[in-house]
């Protein structure tokens, strides 16, 4: 254990008695790490600690900063983009959205993604490599530090697909929960879905963090598999009746609501015909439609659907019986897409 970042209490103290320290060291070290009013995020910054014992600590390749600061974009409304750099010269997006009530981290899973949907910047390069559970948490300090403020709102809706991170994903979930002090109830995992890994998801979750209480929000874009395949390619290997059955297992066995997100595309799967085959599609079963404002970028085609249409739209589910909302649209006049800071950068 070299990043100290993800450790608990009990695994600080450990590292503390190694060294011979006092077992209080390491809780020292862990209200450190954890408390957002505090930017030093250095071992040899850690000024409660004896000298020799930072000295030490760093000496033998301890750290709790892998990540650095490259860029970050303040939007109008207070939406505020980071873009991060990793030890390995690549970069990574978080997003920190705030309310009046509550702060919500938009979180990154992986550098880049895989799954190339034909809407997002972020899967136009590839994927690099998926991240650590401590590189994922430490997007969370970097929000709270830029915003003084602490996060009490999860969303892995960043880069990357995270149910082809699970371990890690699953590993940063626990310590969100234990050592940010966030409830699962505040955590949503989006993915995109990948074929037999929802059944994986809440069997592992049960194995790691003991139960499953964040939601899991399906990341659907169509009513029907021909438009989802044009959409998303990957899609051509999961059927969407399929992946209805997973989620609906998913359900059954965690008792807690899907939801799917739908990004409203001009002409594409926002008629009348495809909001009565999403309601047969999701009709019977434990679940929420969130409907979403496309953030346009140039590379792609694709045009946001007007607002009469949205709103016709979203009627059309309701009066057939579809709990459905519409998610407001933040941060647009910077960069608002997923993954269009990193590529702007890379552009430059």
């Amino acid at each position: 254990m070299k990043d100290l970042i993800g450790s608990s209490i009990k695994d600080l103290e450990a590292v503390a008695l190694n060294y011979g320290q006092a077992a209080f060291r390491g809780r020292q070290i862990y209200n450190w790490i954890y408390n957002y009013r505090n930017k030093k995020k250095n071992i040899d910054q850690i000024e409660v600690l004896p000298l020799d014992f930072r000295k030490k600590l760093k000496d033998d390749g301890f750290k709790v900063s892998e990540l650095s600061l490259r860029e970050k974009n303040l939007a109008n409304d207070g939406t505020l983009k980071l873009l991060l750099s990793t030890v390995d010269n690549e970069s990574i997006e978080c997003v920190g959205i705030p309310t009046e009530k509550r702060l919500t981290a938009c979180l990154s899973s992986q550098v880049g993604c895989p799954m190339d949907c034909k809407f997002c910047a972020t899967g136009k390069e590839g994927l690099k490599r998926s991240l650590k559970a401590s590189e994922i948490l430490e997007q969370i300090l970097f929000i709270e530090n830029e915003m003084n403020r602490k996060v009490n709102n999860i969303v892995f809706m960043g880069m990357g697909e995270p149910l082809l991170n699970i371990d890690d994903l699953l590993l940063s979930i626990r310590s969100i929960n234990k050592d940010f002090q966030i409830s699962q109830r505040k955590i949503t995992v989006s993915t995109v879905a990948v074929p037999k890994m929802i059944n994986k998801l809440s069997e592992k979750s049960f194995q790691i963090l003991g139960n499953c209480q964040f939601t899991l929000a399906i990341s659907l874009h169509a009513s029907n598999q021909k438009t989802r395949e044009m959409i998303i390619p990957s899609a051509k290997n999961y059927e969407i009746k399929n992946i209805i059955e997973d989620c609906k297992k998913f359900v059954r066995d965690t008792g807690r609501r899907v939801s799917f997100e739908y990004l409203m595309l001009d002409g594409i799967n926002d008629k009348f015909e495809h909001a009565d085959e999403l309601s047969n599609l999701l009709r019977g079963f434990q679940c929420h439609v969130n409907l979403i404002h496309y953030n346009q970028i140039d590379e792609v085609e694709f045009k946001r659907s007007s607002q009469r249409n949205i709103q016709l739209f979203k009627s059309r589910l309701s009066n057939n019986g579809i709990a459905v909302s519409l998610r407001k649209s933040r941060g647009l006049d910077k960069n608002a897409a997923c993954g269009q800071l990193r590529q702007n950068a890379r552009n430059k």
